[in-house]
C-alpha cells in the first residue's frame, strides 16, 4: 500500500517572517544609529548602564541581521536533497538570537557585581540624551515590528530584543535622572542589574521556544491527543498510530500518521474520501495544512515494523 499525501490547502514556500523583511531592513538602520550614538556616549559619560544598553543595542543589530539572512535563505526553493529548503534557518537564527541575548544580560550583571561598592564618576547629561535617543528609535522600531511578532518566531526575537532595549533605555533615563539630582552615582550600577534583570527572562523564554522546533515537539496548540480523536471520529477509521506533528519553521506545522480503515473504505474506492475528511479536519480544527497519512488495511500491521501509539 503506497504512501497518500493530503493537503487541506496549498502548500506555499515562502514563510512568516517573509513578509516583514522590509521593516526588520528599517529596524536595523534605525538600531545601528542609535547604537553609534550609545557607543560615544558611553565612552564620554563611563556609563555602566550605556555600555550595557549599548552592547544590548550591538546584539540586537546582529540579531536583526541575522533574522534578515536567514528570512533571505528561506527563500530559497526546495531541492531534491532539502526537501522544505533553507526555512529551517529562521529558527536557527532566532536560536542564536536568543543566546547572543543571553550572553549580553550575564556580562552586564557580572560587570554590574564588580562595580558595587567603586562606583565612578557618571556625567548624567550625555546620559539622558544618549538614552532619550535610543528610547524614542526603540519604540518606533516595536511599532514596525508589532504586526509580525505573533507570525514569525524570527520576528518575535527581533521585537523582544527592541522591547528589552526599551526598558533598557527608561532605566537608564531614571538612573540619570537620580544621578543629576542626588549625585547618587550607584544608580547607574543598579540601573544596569535591572537591564540584566529584563535581558535574562526574555532570551530564555526565546531558547526555549525556538529549542521545541529544533527539537520538534509537537507545535503549540496542537493536542495530539484531540488530533488522534478527531481522526477516529472520521467514517471508515479503525485506529491511528505513528502520529507525529512539528514545526518546520513559523507558521509552517506538519503532520503525519499511519491511518488503519476498513476493508470496505478501501475496496470500495472511498480512500480519497477518508483523506479528504482527514485534511479537512487537520486543516479547520487544528489549524494544520501540511498533512501527510498512509491509510492501511487492519492486515496489513503484521507486515509493519514495531509502532508508536
Amino acid at each position: 500500500m503506497g504512501h497518500d499525501h493530503g493537503h487541506s490547502h496549498g502548500h506555499s514556500h515562502g514563510t512568516a517572517a517573509a513578509g516583514h523583511r522590509r521593516r526588520l531592513a528599517v529596524v536595523l538602520g534605525l538600531t545601528l544609529a542609535v547604537l553609534a550614538a550609545e557607543v560615544l556616549g558611553a565612552v564620554v559619560s563611563g556609563s555602566l548602564a550605556l555600555v550595557a544598553d549599548a552592547g544590548h543595542m550591538a546584539t540586537d543589530a546582529l540579531g536583526i541581521g541575522l533574522a534578515l539572512a536567514a528570512v533571505s535563505l528561506a527563500q530559497r526553493p526546495p531541492t531534491g536533497r532539502r526537501t522544505f529548503g533553507f526555512q529551517r534557518v529562521e529558527i536557527l537564527a532566532a536560536f542564536a538570537n536568543g543566546g547572543l541575548l543571553l550572553a549580553v544580560g550575564v556580562f552586564v550583571l557580572v560587570e554590574a557585581i564588580r562595580r558595587i561598592g567603586d562606583p565612578p564618576d557618571v556625567d548624567a547629561g550625555i546620559m539622558l540624551l544618549a538614552a532619550g535617543a535610543g528610547l524614542l528609535v526603540n519604540l518606533v522600531g516595536m511599532a514596525i515590528l508589532h504586526r509580525g511578532r505573533d507570525e514569525s518566531l524570527n520576528v518575535r526575537g527581533a521585537y523582544l530584543e527592541v522591547f528589552s532595549d526599551a526598558l533598557g533605555s527608561v532605566a537608564v533615563l531614571v538612573a540619570a535622572g537620580v544621578i543629576a539630582l542626588t549625585g547618587w552615582t550607584p544608580a547607574d550600577t543598579v540601573a544596569s542589574v535591572l537591564i540584566g534583570c529584563l535581558v535574562l527572562p526574555r532570551a530564555w523564554a526565546l531558547l526555549r521556544e525556538a529549542l521545541d522546533v529544533l527539537l520538534e515537539a509537537a507545535p503549540r496548540g496542537v493536542d495530539l491527543d484531540e488530533v488522534r480523536t478527531h481522526i477516529l471520529e472520521v467514517d471508515g477509521v479503525l485506529a491511528v498510530h505513528d502520529l507525529h506533528a512539528w514545526t518546520i519553521t513559523s507558521g509552517l506545522p506538519v503532520l503525519s500518521a499511519h491511518v488503519v480503515v476498513t476493508d470496505e473504505a478501501l475496496d470500495g474506492g472511498h480512500g480519497g474520501r477518508v483523506l479528504d475528511e482527514l485534511c479537512a479536519c487537520l486543516g479547520d480544527c487544528f489549524d494544520v495544512e501540511h498533512c501527510t497519512f498512509q491509510l492501511e488495511a487492519a492486515t496489513h500491521a503484521a507486515h509493519e515494523a514495531p509502532v508508536h501509539d
